[in-house]
């Protein structure tokens, strides 16, 4: 796989930082405080997108990162709403790089697949807009394996490639491992899995706390309703405990241990939420810890009917 870096040349820090509170849950102060902190713990790697916070995410991201530019390689997404077209496209890219204050955006990603637009004109959008300078490299996001697989091919006409994929990934949701994984893998493709903490379930404080998004977004709340789900958080709080570790820290370094992720993205309303998850780049899991940690919960059936061969 191709290592990717910052334009500085350095080698991206083992954890992203996502910015998705930027400008909503934390306002301009604590989002310059958990950047700060984000930095000073050696992390160089910073996620947005078009959508997040009505731009707000971006706009401060931008101010942060000016004085620094060349040390933080910085990804954001298109293409949420408003279909995958090369108008659409380029429309967004065009705001988000003035939100930013960028003249080249080191990662932009599809932020999800669109089965109306056909992949050659959103392919043929990217490739003119990293040719031309005004990106590095090309990700997609919440794709499936033959959905990445089929753009790739596409890419690849184009002289470019995908570098990236970003699904989620965390202890309650482990899909990603059955193809996703695997095919990154075998393809030298990047992974940035967002939502390690299983939108904050595996922090040990569930929805009945009353804060977070799985009280407050019917979305997560439906994402993780499944049962088995929260007796896995339970079962995790309390083997967290036992390895006298927060939860947040180990849920994190977890999904970090996989061979195939590159990069768990964390994310925080404050300092203190965000401490927990940075300190995961300072822990490596035995064989033995990451096993006991996977056995908690289900494995993902394998990508095969003929189970006598898994």
């Amino acid at each position: 796989m191709m290592q990717l870096r910052t334009p500085g040349g350095a080698p991206l820090s083992p954890l992203c930082f996502g910015t998705m509170q930027f400008g909503s849950t934390a306002d301009a102060e604590a989002s310059h405080a958990m950047y700060e902190a984000c930095r000073a713990a050696g992390m160089n790697h910073f996620d947005t997108a078009h959508v997040y916070t009505g731009g707000a995410s971006e706009t401060l991201l931008g101010q942060f990162i000016k004085k620094e530019r060349d040390a933080i390689y910085v990804a954001t997404k298109v293409a949420y709403t408003g279909g995958a077209g090369r108008e659409n496209i380029n429309a967004a890219f065009d705001v988000s790089r003035k939100r930013l204050q960028l003249d080249c955006i080191d990662l932009l990603y599809l932020h999800r697949f669109d089965p109306q637009t056909p992949l050659e004109e959103t392919f043929e959008a990217l490739a003119q807009l990293q040719q031309s300078g005004k990106i590095r490299h090309i990700g997609v996001s919440n794709y499936a394996a033959w959905q990445v697989m089929k753009a790739q091919a596409v890419a690849r006409a184009l002289d470019t490639r995908i570098d990236m994929i970003q699904p989620m990934y965390s202890l309650v949701k482990r899909q990603a491992e059955v193809e996703l994984l695997p095919m990154a893998k075998s393809e030298g493709i990047g992974v940035a899995a967002y939502s390690p903490l299983g939108a904050g379930l595996l922090t040990g404080k569930d929805s009945r706390s009353g804060e977070g998004r799985l009280a407050t977004d019917s979305r997560y709340a439906a994402r993780y309703g499944q049962p088995w789900m929260h007796k896995t958080a339970q079962n995790f709080a309390m083997l967290a405990m036992q390895m006298q570790m927060d939860p947040a820290t180990l849920a994190v370094a977890w999904a970090a241990h996989h061979p195939s992720i590159t990069c768990p993205i964390i994310s925080a309303r404050s300092i203190d939420q965000l401490r927990p998850s940075l300190a995961a780049a300072q822990i490596s899991l035995s064989g033995e810890d990451y096993a006991r940690i996977t056995a908690l919960s289900q494995a993902p059936a394998p990508a095969t009917d003929r189970l006598e061969e898994a």
